[in-house]
This record gives C-alpha cells, structure tokens and sequence, in this order.
C-alpha cells in the first residue's frame, strides 16, 4: 500500500475506533446509570433495562447493586463491557491505531478458557461461583 493510501486507511481506522470507543462508554455508562434512575424513580431506568434484556439475564442475585438496584447487566455481562472498554482504552498503547493486526487464535481461545469453564460448570450445576468471579471470568474476555 502507499504511503497516500495508508493515510487515507488510517485515518479512517482511528475514525472507526474513536467511535467505537465513544459507544462502549456510553454502553458502560448505561449500566451503573440504571439502577441510580430507578432510584429517583425516573422512568428512563425502566428503558435502560429493557434495552439490555435481550443480552443477558438480570437475575438480581447475580447482578451487583448500587442504589439499592441491579446493575442493568449481570456481573458477567458487566465484565465483559468493562473489559471490551478497557481494551479499547490500552489499544493504542499497543500500536493498534498505527498497525493494526487482529490477535492470534491461540490468544482468543485461550481467554475465552476461563468464562467457557465457569459458564459451563454453572451451567451444568458442578458449582456456583460469585459475582465477582464471574466479573473477573467477564473482564479477562472482554
């Protein structure tokens, strides 16, 4: 590629994940946002949580609280969104906004290891582990 069209790729590329990292925070936001508007009794909170029922399963003795309300997402879910974020914010640290290459395979499976387990054996009713675990299972995928 040419130096004229590696710009033109580039800049595009930093358009795309400053975007993306623009809408994970939002997402993000979203999530401890919900339960403080259900505590003021506003019925945006009521909306927030109906946009992420799709996604996960709220199951309050799974979900951490603030407010005296769920977090609009699991403990999981939580860290899988937090993660994701996380890794949008180290990205560039990393080069990805100059060269940016896709992880390999081998990385991929292997952080998918530790919340394919956990899911599984809860799944399965081997174990039940705690909020935390499942959010630290969620950030090391995310």
């Amino acid at each position: 590629m040419d130096n004229k069209h590696e710009n033109i790729f580039l800049g595009k590329l930093k358009i795309v994940y400053f975007g993306t990292l623009i809408g994970s925070l939002l997402l993000v936001s979203l999530i401890f946002l919900a339960p403080y508007l259900q505590s003021i009794h506003n019925p945006w909170g009521t909306l927030i949580y109906g946009l992420f029922s799709p996604f996960c399963h709220q199951v309050p003795s799974r979900c951490f609280q603030l407010w005296g309300h769920s977090l609009a997402v699991c403990g999981r879910c939580t860290g899988i969104y937090l993660g994701f974020f996380l890794g949008l914010v180290i990205y560039p640290f990393f080069g990805g906004t100059t060269r940016p290459l896709l992880p390999h395979l081998f990385y991929l499976l292997l952080f998918s290891l530790p919340i394919g387990l956990d899911s599984l054996g809860n799944f399965f009713h081997l174990w039940s582990t705690s909020t935390w675990v499942r959010l630290t299972t969620g950030l090391i995928w995310g």
